[in-house]
């Protein structure tokens, strides 16, 4: 599994792990897994088909002929497709968000989704963004991150990006939000968010974004991947 070097990027929703796990892949000229995504299409597909989050069959079967496609914009930003139809704002919500923790639960939607992920693992090399990546899915992964930071600060990060976008948000919620699904993510049964036994830990709660990234990029060198 290892042939093609993977270096995993897990932690709970804004630590950083996306904006670190970008600036990687485009330094290494390396693939990016978004894997958060696949369940938030999913999540979202559910929504499309009248699928409830709690019919945990059928929200297998929808994760299981899931028909997205991922595609870059001139901005930089991946665009997300369900059906052809763009979904990736909506699927960027608080309720896509809620979604995607919710079907991520299921084990047959994570039976179902861990082969596609692992299909992402190309030449000349794989940086995997999520939750499960260094104990589940890239076990064999030579370097592993595990990135972390306190609700109360992921939750002041999360308000200040709504905010800049226009939107009208409460922090209160948003924490309390954040609580129930770190809750929820890390006392799963079934490939719960916890750091892999040799991954590397980096609270990011009081450090900018370009330290956390220096760092990152100093461990790879160690390793000898650039």
């Amino acid at each position: 599994m290892t042939r093609v070097p993977v270096i995993t990027v897990d932690g709970p929703s804004g630590a950083g792990k996306g904006t670190i796990s970008q600036l990687l892949a485009e330094r290494l000229g390396w693939h990016l897994l978004d894997s958060g995504a696949l369940y938030r299409v999913t999540g979202q597909a559910c929504l499309i088909e009248g699928v409830g989050w709690d019919d945990h069959a059928a929200v297998a079967e929808v994760a299981r002929y899931l028909d997205v496609s991922f595609t870059a914009a001139a901005s930089g930003e991946v665009l997300v497709a369900y059906k052809g139809v763009d979904v990736s704002a909506a699927m960027r919500t608080e309720e896509g968000g809620r979604g995607a923790s919710t079907v991520a639960a299921i084990p047959a939607v994570r039976e179902a989704l861990l082969a596609r992920q692992r299909d992402f693992m190309q030449p000349p090399g794989l940086v995997a963004d999520g939750r499960d990546m260094g104990t589940v899915v890239f076990p064999d992964a030579p370097l592993k991150f595990f990135l972390t930071a306190s609700a109360e600060e992921r939750a002041e990060r999360r308000y200040k990006q709504l905010i800049a976008k226009g939107e009208s948000v409460s922090l209160p919620r948003l924490l309390a939000d954040i609580q129930e699904r770190d809750a929820r993510d890390s006392n799963r049964a079934i490939a719960p968010l916890v750091p892999a036994e040799d991954a590397i830990v980096i609270d990011s709660s009081a450090t900018p974004i370009n330290e956390v990234f220096e760092r990152v990029m100093l461990e790879v060198k160690k390793r000898g991947l650039i």
